[in-house]
């Protein structure tokens, strides 16, 4: 319900008289996993962006704004949002993870402010699973600056991400059950937090047409890396598109 609500209210924003321009494309998108022997997950992924002062689309998370202001030099904004989550894993990915019960992919939603110069950006987003996957929260803020090398333009940031304990202890706990179904030690973690950094970079072929890219790293909490399924400190993840610029 709070997923279809998200969506009535983005979807008659999206032809407002003054957007500016939509930009669209499609690309692969890989990312490690941090449990222990499961492979990497590669996906096809779309791309889009697309911000009227009233709606958006970044990547693959969508928003309405309730509030704020949008100026040529400096902007800030309220927003409603939604983005998927691309975690968990099936117990059959790996032998080390059987006797284990699957841990879902989600989708979250919340609130998120943003504010942005010329340059410079910030942004904190407070969502919570919409799915029923977690049924928890996590409080996530980013930081970043833009950069432009000839034709080349560099947008990294840093990140730091508060997870509850219903959120680790959903994808990387081990309940008492699976202790006995599996071949590992029960684990709860705690709340944690991670950090990330990632940039997202583009660069013209033609006037509408570039190729864009992310790359990701981010470093699991202590909570996290200590549990007895995960092999991995970091997770890795990039994507690597071909986008067009309609321009209005």
């Amino acid at each position: 319900m709070k997923y279809i609500l998200i969506l009535l209210l983005i979807l008659p924003q999206l032809f407002a008289d003054n957007q500016k321009t939509l930009t669209i494309g499609a690309g692969a998108y890989v990312q490690t996993q941090p449990y222990k022997n499961v492979d990497n997950i590669l996906l096809p992924s779309p791309v889009i962006f697309f911000d009227n002062g009233i709606a958006y689309i970044r990547w693959t998370r969508v928003g309405a704004y309730f509030l704020g202001t949008k100026n040529d030099d400096y902007s800030w904004g309220l927003s409603l949002t939604a983005q998927p989550r691309v975690y968990g894993y099936k117990a059959n990915d790996s032998t080390d993870l059987a006797g284990m019960d699957d841990r879902e992919n989600s989708f979250e939603g919340g609130l998120a402010f943003s504010a942005k110069t010329d340059k410079a950006h910030i942004e904190i987003m407070a969502l919570t699973d919409i799915m029923s996957r977690h049924e928890s929260w996590v409080i996530s803020s980013e930081v970043g600056y833009d950069f432009k090398f000839g034709e080349l333009s560099l947008y990294p940031s840093f990140l730091v991400t508060y997870q509850s304990q219903k959120f680790l202890d959903y994808y990387y706990g081990v309940t008492n059950q699976e202790s006995i179904t599996s071949l590992h030690n029960a684990y709860s973690p705690n709340a944690g937090v991670q950090f990330g950094v990632q940039t997202y970079a583009s660069y013209p072929i033609t006037n509408n047409t570039s190729i864009f890219a992310n790359l990701k790293v981010d470093k699991l909490s202590n909570e996290a890396t200590n549990s007895p399924i995960v092999n991995d400190d970091y997770i890795f993840s990039g994507l690597l598109s071909l986008i067009y610029t309609f321009r209005y």
